[in-house]
């Protein structure tokens, strides 16, 4: 009677044990699984809405990465990115190695783009980096505006556009 008892205990815990094991593998009961991509939207919204707090924060080049009063627009790009763990170099044109090669054609929120425009600008160097908010967009900071937004695909920023890198 005993060894019945256990073959049945034993039996009904193999079919939980194997029916809850489909349950699992089909989805159902589980968590749904953040993608990647997903991750990557969220941050990005995360860095931008953040960016956009400083609207108008006054530009100086050469800013100091200790200070949110003034910023140059690297200095900028690492305290937003950094604030949610995404560790940027101190200059546009290091910043411009890091991550990987976007095309313009495929930006997304998020992406650092740089450019090669201002005073030493000689249209091949990085000078200029900002962050590609969507729509065409760009969130940056340089001259008398500070942090502001402005459009990727036009006037100066659409002249002066080098290249793109995804950081996230």
């Amino acid at each position: 009677m005993r060894t019945q008892l256990f073959q049945k205990v034993l039996t009904v815990g193999i079919a939980s044990t194997i029916g809850f094991s489909t349950l699992l593998a089909s989805g159902v009961g589980a968590a749904p699984a953040q993608t990647a991509e997903s991750v990557a939207t969220s941050k990005a919204s995360q860095i931008i809405n953040y960016g956009k707090t400083f609207m108008g924060t006054p530009y100086k080049f050469g800013a100091s990465t200790s200070t949110t009063r003034v910023f140059d627009c690297s200095s900028f790009m690492k305290r937003i990115f950094g604030k949610y763990g995404v560790s940027l170099p101190r200059t546009s044109a290091a910043q411009s190695k890091v991550g990987k090669a976007v095309s313009k054609s495929n930006l997304k929120a998020g992406d650092l783009v740089f450019f090669s425009s201002g005073s030493r600008a000689n249209g091949k160097n990085v000078t200029h980096v900002a962050v590609y908010i969507g729509n065409g967009k760009i969130m940056h900071t340089y001259g008398k505006p500070g942090v502001t937004i402005s459009n990727l695909n036009s006037g100066n920023w659409k002249r002066t556009y080098l290249k793109a890198r995804r950081v996230l």
